[in-house]
């Protein structure tokens, strides 16, 4: 069924949530969204007043029309966009957000279970953590997301399992008409566990201008270990607002790797990682290559709570034309997180006169016993290199590709698939191709 935003999509989403009162969910996840939509009602939308979205104006993107939770003809629909060469995974395809079985494959991995959100009420790992860290933030979207998501999936990985290759979620944006999805996503990964998620981003040919607010909750239970690829590869006709938010118990693992490539509009991504327990370790990497008129945000926090934890994050930003990139990493280490070893970089290569870039590196330490830096970089293309490799015979083009890929590699070198990270490689190497 397809609803469409009568006046302003603040509210159709009011008049979206009278409806939901009505559905025969649990009591308790009927409170839960009751709860969020109260705090969304309120806040409304953020604007460039408030200071995580200083310099992210979204108005323009919800003072609009769109539709909501459009039907959609999965048959004939091509996912080529989001192939990765050499890569032997699993799959899962989210079309707008929704689940569809038919085009995922996870039947032969037992003690792996994937469910769409809404048929998930009663696992016992959903109950027992979903809505519990993200909603905890300041994040007045995530508030939305919760009281109005409807699709999405629950991915759970259980005791002990090692998940024998990669999952790779395909995240397809389609449609004929302007449309706003909401995606709520849970992933648990049981004691001593391990899995690899790569999820990619495409839009199919001829789809409308689309807005989808994405939340995506992770908890790693003690010594497990998650690998987390974002590939955003999606078309010019659309915006992406994500908030993931990690919740990780002692001697767990998780890294991130965060990269945009040339086309989709608009991007803001929250990557929140609390540290929780004592012998927790979490990378965060970011690459984002822009052209034309792109916007990327990436705001992330990396939270200190408790001793001896390690935290690695390092974002570059690579914005061609007249693209805008954002990046402000918080690192905050607790007054009990004595024995922190906590790094931060942000380095940026503007490539043009109007190309942009906003980024605040922060760093709040109230421990006395711990080891932390931070830092930012930035600068213009360097022509005296180019120079230099032109005058030994390299054409201009291909020495773009070779300085660019030397300023990327100290985040690409980290890449633990060994086929995404080629595959990104050859996605900046696209990204930089003249027109």
């Amino acid at each position: 069924m397809s609803t469409l935003v009568a006046n302003s999509l603040f509210q159709q989403l009011t008049s979206t949530f009278q409806e939901l009162e009505a559905s025969n969910e649990p009591t308790i996840l009927k409170t839960i969204r009751q709860e969020a939509f109260d705090r969304f009602e309120k806040e409304g939308f953020p604007t460039v007043k408030n200071e995580d979205w200083k310099y992210t104006n979204i108005q323009n993107l919800v003072n609009k029309t769109y539709l909501l939770n459009e039907d959609v003809d999965i048959a004939d629909i091509d996912f080529s966009k989001a192939d990765i060469p050499n890569l032997d995974a699993h799959r899962i395809v989210l079309i707008n957000g929704q689940y569809v079985m038919a085009f995922s494959s996870l039947e032969d991995e037992i003690g792996v279970t994937v469910k769409s959100i809404e048929d998930a009420a009663h696992e016992d790992g959903f109950k027992n953590h979903f809505a519990q860290y993200a909603d905890k933030t300041d994040n007045v979207l995530v508030a939305l997301n919760t009281a109005l998501y409807t699709s999405g999936i629950y991915l759970y990985v259980g005791k002990n399992k090692v998940v024998s290759k990669p999952i790779q979620i395909v995240h397809v944006a389609t449609g004929g008409a302007d449309f706003f999805s909401q995606t709520r996503n849970l992933f648990v990964v049981a004691a001593n566990a391990e899995v690899e998620i790569i999820e990619s981003f495409i839009t199919l040919d001829n789809t409308a201008k689309n807005l989808h607010n994405k939340v995506t909750e992770i908890v790693l239970e003690e010594n497990a270990k998650a690998q987390h690829y974002y590939l955003q590869l999606a078309g010019d006709t659309g915006s992406y607002i994500n908030h993931t938010e990690v919740y990780q118990h002692q001697y767990s693992l998780y890294n991130n790797y965060n990269c945009t490539f040339p086309g989709v509009s608009f991007v803001r991504n929250n990557i929140n990682v609390r540290l929780d327990a004592e012998n927790v370790e979490s990378h965060l990497y970011g690459i984002n290559l822009l052209a034309d008129n792109q916007f990327a945000d990436n705001h992330t926090i990396v939270d200190h709570l408790k001793p001896h934890c390690e935290s690695y994050e390092w974002y570059k930003n690579i914005p061609q034309d007249s693209s805008t990139a954002v990046f402000n990493g918080k690192i905050f280490v607790r007054e009990d997180a004595q024995k922190t070893n906590a790094f931060q970089q942000n380095n940026n290569m503007l490539i043009g006169d109007k190309s942009t870039v906003y980024t605040k590196p922060q760093l709040e330490i109230f421990a006395d016993d711990v080891k932390c830096s931070h830092g930012c970089t930035m600068g213009q293309f360097d022509d005296e290199a180019l120079f230099y490799l032109r005058a030994r015979g390299i054409g201009e083009e291909s020495a773009r590709i070779l300085l660019v890929h030397a300023f990327a590699f100290d985040v690409t070198s980290r890449f633990s698939n060994e086929a995404v990270r080629e595959y990104v490689e050859n996605l900046v190497a696209k990204g930089l191709e003249r027109k």
